[in-house]
């Protein structure tokens, strides 16, 4: 998938798998010779690392630059574009969990979002990883909703939701209507 220089808001049911999506962009970008920034309040889980990126090399899998960003967005924001401007052959950058789980996301972490968008290189991939809503109201028949779609959409941001299709590691990716029926597996997503 050519992700160069979207701006991708991925919205997931609990635990179906966001951040295994990312870490699997994020192993493809390296393997393409790109770095990857990787930004989240919680690391990755160490196995599922190890998993993803067992195919890549020490050296390889040093181009993946992980930072918390615990505290103030705004800085967290600040130092990510200084990452991003500042080292070379950036070509992916993941925000996980970067808005709480649940409510509206707060619109200083919406405007935040914008900033960065409209400030980073334009060949880089941004791609946030959020957890989504149900609709409680029944206005809707859909598993997952993106939270804040509407000004993500406005702001130039492609709306990606993932939910669970079935029991089992089966997946549905909808990637702004396209709908991918995909597997978790140890070494990342199969289609």
């Amino acid at each position: 998938m050519d992700l160069k220089g979207r701006h991708i808001h991925l919205a997931v049911e609990g635990s179906t798998g966001g951040t295994t999506v990312g870490l699997h962009f994020a192993a493809d970008t390296i393997a393409n010779g790109q770095r990857v920034l990787w930004a989240s309040t919680e690391m990755p889980n160490p196995s599922r690392f190890s998993q993803l990126f067992e195919h890549l090399s020490l050296v390889e899998s040093s181009r993946f630059h992980a930072m918390n960003f615990g505290g103030r967005f705004d800085r967290a924001i600040d130092a990510l574009l200084e990452a991003a401007s500042s080292l070379p052959s950036i070509g992916l950058v993941v925000l996980d969990d970067w808005c709480e789980a649940s409510g509206r996301i707060p619109k200083d972490y919406l405007e935040q979002i914008t900033r960065f968008g409209n400030e980073v290189p334009a060949h880089i991939c941004i791609f946030l990883i959020s957890k989504g809503s149900i609709d409680a109201s029944g206005a809707t028949d859909e598993p997952i909703i993106a939270r804040a779609s509407d000004y993500m959409a406005k702001n130039g941001y492609e709306l990606w939701r993932l939910w669970r299709a079935n029991e089992g590691a089966n997946r549905t990716l909808d990637c702004s209507g396209e709908h991918i029926h995909i597997k978790l597996e140890d070494s990342g997503i199969s289609v």
